[in-house]
């Protein structure tokens, strides 16, 4: 898990970026940190969650022991004001690894803030080829939904048999690039604009 701070602002939004696959510096990864350079560019305090820091058991709701790493990541939920979330996408949908990081989002469901009520969320997939790309993606914002999250309006898709992506999330193909970039901008436009309506609530 790392944190990196880009703010130019006093107290910056939150954002919790998790993805990737089992192999560190996946496709999905490097497409994530493009989302989160973004993010980051907008002032935001992002903590990253990827890879093999997501190998977690399978969640288990007859037990509240959770390891180190799973703990982790549920105070991560907690935390952070926006979530943007990369899946690579396995026969047609979400990986196992991020699903299951997602149903650790149960852990919230007695908190003041119930699961990700109201909170910005940024999908983004990435397959070898159109199809798998936009059923994976339609996957991640039905999860959102059903926690109670706010997609995006722009989600994001990326063929890997086109869309070269390296460690540092750059691309030769700028638009791709670039809508990686506005769906962490959006996660955290709309982070700041419900903290402010909080503060008038």
């Amino acid at each position: 898990m790392s944190e990196t701070t880009t703010a130019s602002h006093d107290e910056p939004v939150k954002i919790l970026a998790i993805g990737g696959s089992t192999r560190p510096d996946s496709s999905s990864e490097r497409a994530l940190r493009a989302a989160v350079r973004g993010a980051s560019d907008h002032g935001a305090q992002v903590r990253l969650i990827v890879s093999r820091d997501l190998v977690l058991p399978i969640y288990d709701t007859e037990t509240q022991d959770r390891t180190e790493q799973a703990q982790a990541l549920v105070d991560g939920y907690r935390w952070a004001d926006g979530l943007i979330i990369a899946s690579p996408g396995y026969h047609g949908g979400i990986s196992g690894m991020i699903k299951n990081a997602l149903d650790y989002i149960e852990d919230l469901r007695q908190d003041e803030r119930v699961y990700l009520h109201g909170m910005a969320v940024g999908c983004i997939s990435v397959a070898y080829g159109w199809q798998a790309t936009a059923s994976t993606l339609h996957q991640l914002r039905q999860v959102a939904h059903a926690v109670r999250g706010w997609p995006t309006p722009l989600g994001c898709t990326i063929n890997a048999s086109l869309t070269k992506i390296d460690s540092e999330g750059h691309s030769d193909d700028t638009s791709a690039e670039q809508s990686l970039e506005t769906v962490g901008q959006q996660v955290v436009e709309f982070a700041k604009m419900r903290r402010a309506l909080d503060k008038v609530g």
